[in-house]
């Protein structure tokens, strides 16, 4: 018998046992994957807010813990935008606010001015200069939410979150209790903002009692600029007034805490997945070779060196760990998959999953196979052959 077929048989002959230990390695893996695939998911779609709008620095306060509380002076910008090599900068005042009728809590908000070129940016699937009085649904219309002589408050909505809420062109919203009429419905190549809504910077700096004030700068270099280059920017941005913090956008990307806090919890959540599912592998295999003692101690007696014994059973733990790593890795692009099309998180819960994290899962459903059997191979090799025969 080839020595592959007799791993094959080995793990075949306890079908019950075999199928429970790959069960549970196969959803250690799957967790690892699919908790990794939405963190890179979430790095990724909030690097694409940066990259749909061509964004090579972002300037936010010196010193701000969370940057969603940073607060810089709407002036900074014009300053900025003088800078040799600056082309264009604009501020953006992050908030979140909750569309209390729809029972849509915790919006993403952005603050942009209503001539600001960060507009030009997004995909209008429909839009209206102005408001007119011509829808009458559910959601209200425009005829109500003005009084008198006094304009609207209007913004625009993301398409998933006007997917999520219900919501056209021309409908009300209720915001703090004051109406708001919904004048755009956009799409961005970042499904983050593709869940969010825009309000007009004014309005948002009012709600939220920040007059003057954004959260960060958006700046765009001339295409003259060597990025590599974009250092000597930052050093004269930090020149305009030392409370700027001005970074490359792979810098502020890269070292938001929001983005660490998800890899480490999923990295966290990973481990105690695949602890558990290494105690599981130890148990099936230490068991195999308790049952299997006078069969390795024949093949002992027959010629078999220590080494060939570890490496039967290392090899049948790591045949069981490539497979949970192959059905695990399917399990979890089409649970994230199920879980990205649920109206509670869609816009927000994006999964990457590529052949990277596919193979960060296999990596260490191999580990956790190697893990697993070091004692059973241990034990395996110490048998003695007349030992194992007396005692059978």
């Amino acid at each position: 018998m080839r020595f592959s077929a007799l791993i094959l048989k080995n793990l075949t002959r306890r079908p019950l046992r075999a199928a429970l230990t790959l069960i549970a390695l196969t959803m250690a893996v799957a967790s690892v994957v699919a908790l990794r695939g939405i963190a890179k998911g979430f790095t990724e779609s909030f690097a694409d807010i940066y990259e749909s709008h061509s964004i090579d620095i972002v300037v936010s306060r010196q010193g701000t813990a969370d940057r969603l509380s940073s607060s810089v002076s709407e002036e900074a910008a014009g300053q900025i935008e003088r800078l040799d090599g600056v082309a264009r900068a604009a501020g953006v005042l992050l908030d979140t606010l909750s569309l209390e009728d729809q029972q849509i809590f915790g919006v993403p908000t952005m603050g942009i001015a209503a001539d600001s070129w960060l507009r030009e940016d997004f995909r209008w699937r429909e839009q209206r200069s102005g408001v007119t009085a011509d829808s009458a649904e559910a959601g209200g219309s425009a005829e109500t939410a003005g009084s008198g002589d006094t304009p609207p408050k209007q913004l625009s909505l993301g398409i998933h979150l006007a997917e999520r809420a219900g919501l056209s062109v021309g409908q009300n919203v209720m915001i703090f209790e004051e109406p708001y009429v919904v004048n755009g419905i956009f799409e961005s190549p970042s499904v983050w903002e593709n869940g969010s809504m825009i309000m007009p910077l004014d309005q948002l700096q009012a709600i939220s009692d920040r007059n003057g004030q954004v959260t960060y700068i958006n700046v765009v270099l001339d295409r003259a600029v060597d990025r590599g280059d974009a250092r000597s920017i930052v050093d004269q941005i930090h020149a305009i007034d030392s409370r700027l913090h001005a970074m490359t956008t792979d810098e502020f990307v890269g070292t938001d805490t929001r983005m660490q806090l998800a890899s480490a919890m999923a990295w966290m959540t990973s481990i105690i997945a695949l602890a558990i599912g290494a105690i599981g592998t130890l148990n099936t295999m230490m068991t195999s070779v308790l049952e299997r003692t006078r069969e390795i101690g024949v093949l002992r007696a027959v010629g078999w060196p220590r080494r060939r014994v570890i490496g039967m059973i290392v090899s049948e733990s790591i045949m069981l760990a490539l497979l949970a790593s192959f059905f695990g890795g399917g399990l979890a692009i089409l649970a994230t998959d199920a879980m990205s099309r649920h109206p509670a998180v869609r816009g927000v819960l994006v999964p990457a999953i590529d052949a990277a994290t596919l193979l960060e899962g296999t990596v260490l459903a191999v580990f956790i196979g190697l893990l697993g059997a070091v004692l059973p191979a241990k034990r395996a090799a110490s048998v003695m052959p007349t030992e194992a025969l007396r005692n059978s």
